[in-house]
């Protein structure tokens, strides 16, 4: 079968040649010839450099074959189960009722403030939010850092969380946790080219919003590369390697962490932490703490820290240390990716720094209101004694429940299939398998004009209909092919998910063995 590249190649090929011809006319010495201001030769290169492997062309292959079905096409499954993204309701997760009540009282407030189907402490807060919108409207915009009384309720729950002080003046609301990241990549750019440029650590394998960034912005990517024999923990000597070996290229500028792990699903230790920060402060490099799957904790005896936290605890001479971490209504238990709601706090910023970047976000206006209305009642939810509490504590504890179950099932399935292995997914939504590809598969590849993993998930696709990433998407080392699967998907839908990838991956390896 041909790859769906060589199919679309084919395709606009023949549309081609079957274009109506149309009579050629001689052109009047005074016409202008009709032209694109933009043309790829002339756009921005550094869009051009970008790729965001979630969102690939194996993805618009599973759109494709969605489609055919509906036409009535015959495949040899049923649907098409999509594993590419972390994009927890698209799998069917419930929305957490009292978020849902609280953003549709704070939208229709004339109809929705005097159901009785709504609890109080709902309603309430609902009316705690519009009392910092101008108008009391959700249509209105708000400060460009946010609403002021959701603001306070992130920097009261990080002091909670952590057990150390925040000042809400540290704390900007951001169009979901990736804005807030690009918003402070960008402090960090020098402006210069060539090995002038700013340097970034990011961790490989990554998610590829951190690539595509530094693509769109000419910055200079120093890959750090994550042990996979290790639980894909951080190794000191691997990140002063990747630091010495780009000393040459560029100004190195920051390091990101992202805890728990995407795409890998792990989880860093206490030491661990406390080693990138010591690393971090001796090279005079700016954390960038990637934290929004804090609630997603499986493994027994893992535990989520956040860096502020540990950072504040090793001693006076690292509270100075610069650090952003990142949060979002997008990951957790709630699963609220198109609310767009985020966080971001800024740890230690220099007070010049911090005024730049009051502006840059000016310049953006504000966050969706809903989106931060969404974010409220992530750290401000109800407590016990609230109308709302015991279910939402329910929800939160089934959906937890739920990926708890579906990490140890993963984890336990993969491992138990030859030529597949699979460190425990110990948090965050993903598994990251390693597969062991026979060598006449990886020619098979080549001769195709393929990635080896890539051409291993879209055979996964055309036979089986499950719609995963190769790998390569997110980075990793050579000679090493893996996959990015969710363990979003129902308990039942990913026993189905795991059944198929089974019987097609032991026909995979008979075939090319």
């Amino acid at each position: 079968m041909l790859d769906c590249t060589v199919v679309r190649s084919l395709r606009l090929v023949s549309r081609s040649f079957h274009r109506p011809l149309t009579k050629v006319t001689k052109m009047s010495e005074n016409a202008v010839p009709s032209r694109k201001v933009v043309t790829v030769d002339n756009m921005n290169p550094h869009l051009k450099k970008m790729e965001y492997a979630v969102r690939g062309p194996i993805v618009a292959r599973a759109a494709e074959i969605e489609n055919e079905i509906k036409k009535g096409v015959k495949k040899p499954f049923p649907d098409v189960i999509r594993c590419n993204i972390g994009d927890a309701h698209a799998m069917g997760q419930a929305p957490i009722t009292f978020l849902r009540q609280v953003v549709a009282c704070a939208t229709l407030p004339a109809v929705l403030m005097d159901s009785p189907r709504i609890p109080q402490d709902a309603k309430d807060k609902a009316s705690r939010v519009l009392d910092g919108c101008g108008g009391r409207s959700l249509g209105a915009y708000s400060n460009s850092l946010g609403i002021e009384v959701i603001r306070r309720d992130i920097a009261q729950y990080i002091a909670e969380r952590d057990g150390h002080p925040c000042d809400y003046q540290n704390v900007f609301l951001c169009t979901g946790a990736s804005d807030g990241i690009k918003s402070i990549l960008k402090l960090m750019m020098t402006g210069e080219s060539g090995d002038k440029r700013a340097g970034i650590m990011i961790p490989i394998p990554q998610y590829p919003l951190y690539t595509a960034s530094i693509a769109e912005f000419n910055a200079y990517g120093i890959n750090y590369y994550l042990n996979e024999e290790n639980q894909w923990g951080l190794d000191l000597p691997e990140l002063r390697r990747a630091l010495n070996a780009a000393k040459g290229h560029c100004q190195p500028r920051a390091i990101v962490v992202i805890n728990p792990g995407n795409p890998t699903g792990q989880v860093l230790t206490r030491k661990n932490i406390e080693e990138v920060i010591q690393f971090a402060y001796e090279e005079g490099l700016f954390i960038m703490a990637d934290e929004v799957y804090q609630h997603n904790i499986y493994a027994e005896g893992s535990a989520f820290y956040s860096f502020k936290k540990v950072l504040m605890e090793m001693g006076p001479k690292y509270k100075d240390m610069e650090l952003a971490s990142f949060m979002t209504t997008s990951k957790g238990y709630m699963g609220e990716c198109g609310a767009r709601g985020g966080y971001c706090e800024v740890v230690n910023l220099h007070p010049d720094v911090y005024a730049m970047l009051t502006k840059s976000l000016s310049a953006k206006l504000c966050p969706t209101i809903s989106g931060q209305t969404a974010m409220d009642c992530v750290v401000n939810h109800p407590k016990p004694g609230d109308a709302s509490y015991e279910l939402w504590s329910k929800e939160k504890g089934n959906v937890l429940s739920d990926l708890d179950t579906k990490a140890k099932m993963v984890t336990k399935l993969f491992n138990s299939i030859d030529g597949v292995t699979c460190s425990e997914v110990q948090g965050a939504m993903y598994s990251f398998p390693r597969i062991h590809l026979p060598e006449k598969a990886v020619q098979e590849a080549q001769a195709r004009g393929m990635k080896p993993d890539a051409f291993y998930c879209f055979q996964l696709l055309e036979n089986t209909g499950v719609c995963v990433v190769p790998g390569s998407g997110f980075g990793q080392k050579e000679g090493t092919y893996h996959l990015r699967m969710t363990i979003l998907p129902p308990v039942e839908k990913l026993q189905e998910v795991l059944h198929r990838f089974q019987n097609f991956h032991e026909g995979f390896m008979a075939k090319y063995k």
